[in-house]
């Protein structure tokens, strides 16, 4: 089978997804431009920020996407490509458009607030508690992690260290120019063709003033950087940056689909499909865990009800944004999947273990662009480019989505201590970095990521909880969230049981009391989505 035919029929079921099944999730949700978005009414300039639905979906997608579409997928192709595709397209649709869309949703009639608030509004405030701590944890997990991957590969590859900083910059000019020229269309168009020339010319010039620091002064940098992303106008820094970053993705993307079309290379992999691994497991729940970004990720909840539902103009943006974003990143997941499945199945698992993920995705698409005509060294240095700048997004945006997530959970308490938290982004976003340093000085973040996956899944199925229970409280049909939800479960509980035992047995108990205790959170949060529904129809009953 030609790669070629792959990648158009996963195109067409993925834009007819959009037009069928996404107008009828969105219609589902209730969503009208008669009421006003959060962006106007609550709009200060530095969060609440009304945007064009082209610069919205740029921030969002690049937020979204990351590393995770491409490293996941990769990974799990070892289960054999056919899982993986059917689980990308159909997690995409049915389970992470809903996801991303209802998050979004929700926090738009909730004032933009994120997740965490929309719990304690649907099912009570010891919820709210319970996943703030529990995101704000896994928050900080990320931009460590991240941290350390970005400072890692800024000291190994300078000329991407000095590409991303003239990015930094270039963003900073975009967003100010944006805003003196408003909402006429034409000079937005010629700023943005100016500045994705200049983001391209960037990636080269980037490579002939290569900057060499050693890791500390690279983590030290990036948390700083991450700071200022955090506390600046989101128009003037963190939304521009995503939004010219994304074109870098989106070109990624389409010189990708233009080689293998040009190309037209045939999948060697074989369609055997393995039900265990030796180094993963199980295909089940496994495979629904290591492939989250491009089928279902419970940290789209978090971007979508932070930073994105601030700065939608109108309701009706969020189809685009919030189902189209979801469905170009499951896009993005079916050709990391193709740059590996043009390998049999024996190179691709030597060449997993020796490059990793990251480095096999950048030379089998290089390899697929450079059949356009570009320099095969230039074309993977460009995807390995584009897949670091997507990790700084990460970080910047979990910086700000910590921040949030700090201040939401102080509001409901009167103390003035509390109250200057909630208010203060500065003292907040300092507390975040704070401790992102000590979890990097500790060290413990390399023992704690094995369980990012699971806690991240868990993620999907609370927000998936949440959403139902939302539209239960409406008299709407939740049908279409909650049959995702169960499944979210399953695959979470699952997981995490199986991680927390593994890890008894081998007796790294830290790791099992972490599983275990996010597995008892699950069930404690179901308890009480249940305990409210059943108060709701109580209510309902006496008030008839």
């Amino acid at each position: 089978m030609s790669l070629s035919i792959l990648l158009l029929i996963s195109a067409i079921i993925l834009l007819f997804a959009y037009r069928i099944y996404g107008k009828y999730v969105y219609n589902k949700f209730g969503l009208s431009d008669a009421r006003k978005a959060p962006s106007h009414t609550h709009r200060d300039g530095i969060d609440y920020e009304p945007s064009k639905p082209i610069v919205v979906l740029g921030h969002h997608f690049a937020s979204i996407a990351g590393a995770g579409p491409i490293v996941g997928p990769i990974i799990a192709v070892t289960f054999g490509w056919i899982p993986a595709v059917i689980w990308i397209l159909v997690g995409g649709i049915f389970f992470g458009a809903v996801h991303d869309l209802g998050s979004m949703a929700a926090s738009l009639r909730t004032e933009g607030k994120s997740i965490g608030v929309i719990i304690r509004n649907q099912i009570g405030i010891k919820g709210k508690q319970l996943f703030i701590l529990f995101s704000f944890s896994t928050l900080i997990l990320v931009i460590g992690v991240f941290s350390d991957i970005i400072a890692k590969t800024f000291v190994a590859n300078p000329g991407v260290a000095s590409a991303s900083i003239l990015f930094i910059f270039l963003a900073v000019a975009f967003g100010y120019l944006n805003r003196l020229v408003g909402n006429k269309n034409i000079a937005f168009i010629a700023i943005t063709v100016i500045g994705v020339i200049l983001m391209y010319y960037f990636v080269y010039l980037g490579t002939q003033i290569p900057l060499a620091l050693d890791y500390k002064w690279w983590v030290g940098g990036l948390l700083i950087y991450a700071f200022i992303a955090s506390v600046t106008p989101v128009s003037l820094l963190l939304q521009p940056r995503d939004y010219l970053n994304s074109y870098l993705l989106y070109g990624m993307m389409i010189a990708a689909v233009a080689g293998v079309l040009v190309a037209n290379p045939t999948i060697e992999m074989s369609t055997e499909v393995q039900f265990s691994s030796e180094s993963l497991g199980y295909v089940f729940p496994v495979l629904f865990v290591t492939i989250a970004c491009g089928a279902i990720s419970g940290f789209h909840a978090l971007v979508a009800s932070g930073t994105t539902s601030k700065q939608l103009d109108k309701e009706s943006d969020a189809k685009i944004v919030g189902f189209g974003g979801m469905l170009i990143e499951s896009f993005l997941a079916i050709i990391s999947v193709g740059a590996v499945i043009i390998l049999s199945r024996t190179e691709y698992l030597d060449r997993l273990t020796v490059e990793g993920p990251v480095a096999l995705f950048s030379t089998g698409l290089g390899g697929m662009i450079s059949s356009l005509g570009i320099s095969e060294p230039f074309a993977i240095g460009f995807v390995a480019l584009t897949v670091s700048a997507f990790a700084l997004t990460t970080l910047d945006t979990c910086t700000r989505l910590a921040r949030f997530t700090l201040q939401e959970y102080f509001e409901d308490m009167p103390q003035p201590a509390a109250q200057v938290m909630a208010k203060n982004r500065y003292l907040s976003t300092t507390i975040v970095v704070i401790l992102s340093v000590l979890l990097l000085a500790s060290g413990e973040f390399s023992r704690l990521w094995p369980i990012f996956g699971s806690a991240n899944q868990l993620l999907a199925a609370l927000a998936l909880l949440t959403i139902g229970v939302w539209l239960i409280k409406k008299n709407i049909s939740a049908t279409f969230v909650t049959i995702p939800m169960f499944f979210m479960f399953t695959v979470t509980l699952a997981s995490l049981g199986l991680f927390a035992w593994k890890n008894f047995q081998d007796e790294g108990y830290i790791l099992a009391s972490i599983a275990s205790i996010l597995f008892v959170l699950a069930i404690a949060l179901i308890v009480l989505a249940i305990r409210s529904l059943k108060k709701e129809v109580k209510a309902s009953e006496q008030a008839l």
